[in-house]
């Protein structure tokens, strides 16, 4: 009778083990899914913010790239003029006049064949004005957007040139 008691005494401890394994193979297993879960999210939030960054930059190449061609299409003298918080830069063309407009943040666009079209918004500060060279007057725009990120480490900021085609002289 003995060596029962002590077989059933010795199968029944087994089990414990075998359990207490159990519990510490999921809870390590919670962990490291706990832990992976973490890491994709992290990955996800700056891929995100990646994807931001990269349609900021696309906008304001194609603004940039808008802005050049419609100042190689001046006819005749651009001007610029600023009224209260606002500020314009009339270039005459062909067709009558295109305005660049800059107020409260946002680059708009209006030609007398469209409607007002919005280029950039976030625009933390522009500058758009003529750049004397020897035999020419070019144009230059700064522009810099709002940063998406506090983290950012390069600014995002734009500088365009461009010269009237019909206004420039050999």
């Amino acid at each position: 009778m003995r060596l029962r008691s002590t077989r059933s005494q010795v199968g029944s401890g087994r089990h414990g083990i075998m359990l207490v394994d159990c519990l510490v193979y999921i809870s390590l297993v919670t962990v490291i899914l706990g832990i992976g879960t973490l890491a994709f999210f992290k990955c996800w939030d700056a891929n995100n913010a990646l994807r931001r960054n990269a349609d900021d930059l696309v906008r304001a190449l194609h603004a940039g790239e808008q802005w050049r061609a419609d100042i190689r299409l001046a006819t005749g003298p651009i001007r610029q003029d600023q009224t209260g918080d606002m500020e314009r830069l009339r270039i005459p063309v062909a067709h009558g006049e295109i305005v660049y407009s800059i107020s409260q943040g946002e680059l708009r666009r209006h030609a007398l064949s469209g409607p007002d079209t919005l280029l950039l918004s976030d625009v933390v500060q522009s500058r758009m004005r003529p750049d004397p060279r020897q035999h020419v007057t070019a144009w230059r725009w700064d522009v810099e957007l709002s940063r998406t990120r506090r983290a950012t480490v390069v600014r995002p900021l734009f500088t365009f040139e461009a010269v009237p085609v019909h206004l420039a002289t050999p």
